[in-house]
This record gives structure tokens, sequence and C-alpha cells, in this order.
């Protein structure tokens, strides 16, 4: 009777002569010490390399910048950037396949825009770019060299009275979890500079883009139409 151990692929080659010498070949695997040691060892350096992400230790050399400082470091960019940002001028160096959005709040820190969708379809991103808005997340940044950027950190003086939108969305309760809020208050003041708050079905069309998952849309149109008069000739 054959050895069916024996039935496996033939070896040829420096295996066959490893194993006719009766040194092992290469399909010999390790043995369980060895086995055991190696998943100690990797255990080990998972935990270690977690252990260095989490507590912002500097790992074979690659820093971690704290998450209030704007990262504007040039050295390794693709590309130089130069926008107005809320009345102030930044230049940082980018990665041309940044969005808007997260240059806004990954290396400016102007968390203010939130990343909902992340596919232009929430609104929730919303910022002005020369007055007009825009879903910053489909937005690259490169598209915006040189221009004036508007997000809700810049809507109103730091130490000065609300814009009338803000107002108006407090007055109201027009927001909920406050999470779709900023897209909505810039959706919001785009919307009257436009021109489109001539009727309650009118501020519908026109701010349709920008969704509310709480389902606060009544106080946002009611907010939206006591702002109007207030920001004539803003």
């Amino acid at each position: 009777m054959h050895d069916k151990r024996r039935r496996s692929l033939p070896v040829v080659g420096a295996q066959a002569r490893q194993e006719a010498a009766g040194e092992p070949g290469l399909g010999a695997g390790p043995t369980a010490a060895a086995l055991l040691l190696t998943r100690r060892q990797f255990t080990a350096g998972s935990i270690a390399v977690a252990t260095a992400a989490v507590s912002g230790l500097s790992l074979h050399g690659v820093g971690c910048e704290p998450p209030d400082r704007p990262s504007t470091d040039a050295t390794n960019a693709d590309a130089t950037l130069r926008l107005i940002v809320n009345g102030a001028s930044v230049e940082l160096g980018i990665d041309l396949r940044s969005s808007l959005l997260d240059v806004l709040r990954e290396q400016l820190q102007l968390t203010g825009a939130k990343k909902g969708c992340d596919h232009g379809q929430c609104g929730a991103c919303t910022v002005h770019v020369d007055g007009r808005r825009v879903a910053s997340c489909l937005t690259l940044a490169v598209q915006a060299d040189g221009r004036e950027i508007t997000t809700i950190e810049g809507l109103s003086p730091e130490d000065g009275p609300l814009h009338p939108m803000q107002q108006a969305f407090i007055d109201h309760d027009a927001l909920q979890c406050g999470y779709c809020t900023p897209g909505q208050i810039m959706a919001g003041v785009a919307c009257v500079r436009e021109g489109n708050t001539g009727s309650v079905d009118q501020i519908r069309e026109y701010m349709s883009g920008n969704l509310c998952r709480c389902g606060a849309y009544p106080g946002i149109v009611a907010a939206i139409l006591q702002a109007a008069p207030e920001m004539e000739g803003t």
C-alpha cells in the first residue's frame, strides 16, 4: 500500500537535493515555538505602534502635530495655495488632491464646515467662495487659489454681534443636533443675497441642497424670512 503522505507534488532542484541530504526543504514550516515567538513579536510591535500613534509620539522620525496647530509646511507639498480666509491672507502647502473642506478643517483648523456625506449631497460643508456658496467637499483646494473664502467662523466679528442669520436661527430654534447648522446658515445667507426669498416655496427650492436630518425645516424657513429684510444692502 502506498503511503498517502507521500502523494504530494514532486519536488525538484535545490529542494530535492536538500531533502535527499536530510535538510529541511523549502516547504518545511516553522516550528511551533518559532511560530509562537513570531506572533508574540508581531503583537508587541503592533501595540507599540498603536501606543505611539495615540500618544502623539514620533515613530521612525515621523512626527504627529498637535491638532491645534495649523499645518502650513510646504516642504513635501505638491503646490502652494494662497487664500484670503475670513479676511486674513493665508499661504500653505497642499496635496493637489486635497479638497477645500479638508484644507479648511485639517490644515487651518476651521471646523465649522462639516464633513457630512462627502459627496456634495447634504450641504453641511457649505462655504462661500468669492461670495458664492459652494460645496467645499467637492471643490478642489487648488480651484480656490487666490480667492476669498468665508466660513461660518468669519460670518460675524469675534467680539461683535451675531450675523442676522445666526440670530434668526436662534430666535426660531432652527436647529436640533446642530451638525448641519453651519452649512444651513451659510446657504441661507447666500439665498438672501441671491434674491431667492420672495416666498416660502422659493426659499425651500433654493435651500433644497441643504439637508436637515432632524427635520428643522419650518424653523429654518422662518429664520431666513426674518433675516432677509435685516440683511438688505449686505
